[in-house]
């Protein structure tokens, strides 16, 4: 019966999107085991570096400018920063000129926590991404050049 099905692939090793849902989910696993020892997830990592980021170049950083540059869903954004402002990781003020907009910045506390999770978070990828060794550079160009290709 399954002799019918047409895959495009010789192998699931032929194919890209399968490897990359492989190696992302090894990656993943990786990062989560090693974070829950400081108590944070890796999306509240994210917008946590994400914020810090930002707010490097840009005076009022608000929930849309985190969502935009992180790629992610605005209302996840929304759920995960009340977890973090709840958490005391992050506070919120009414946006001076849009009345609509909460301006985000980090706490003291917030500010500890990503720079334990910075820690981790490069120790991880250190390790993981380390047996391309002299590809690395190939291998963030090519992913690179998927993100701008396909926005």
């Amino acid at each position: 019966m399954t002799d019918t099905i047409d895959f495009r692939f010789k192998s699931p090793d032929d194919s890209p999107g399968f490897l990359l849902w492989q190696i992302t989910m090894l990656w993943q696993r990786k990062m989560k085991r090693e974070l829950d020892k400081i108590a944070i997830t890796h999306t509240q990592f994210v917008l946590l570096a994400t914020l810090a980021w930002l707010a490097r170049t840009k005076e009022d950083v608000t929930q849309t400018d985190i969502a935009s540059h992180s790629k992610t869903d605005r209302m996840m954004v929304s759920k995960v920063l009340r977890t973090m402002q709840n958490k005391g990781l992050i506070s919120r003020q009414e946006h001076h000129a849009d009345t609509r907009a909460k301006t985000i910045s980090l706490t003291a506390l917030g500010q500890e926590l990503l720079q334990k999770a910075l820690t981790v978070v490069h120790n991880v990828d250190d390790n993981f991404f380390s047996v391309l060794e002299s590809q690395l550079q190939v291998f963030n160009t090519g992913m690179l050049t998927l993100l701008k290709k396909n926005e």
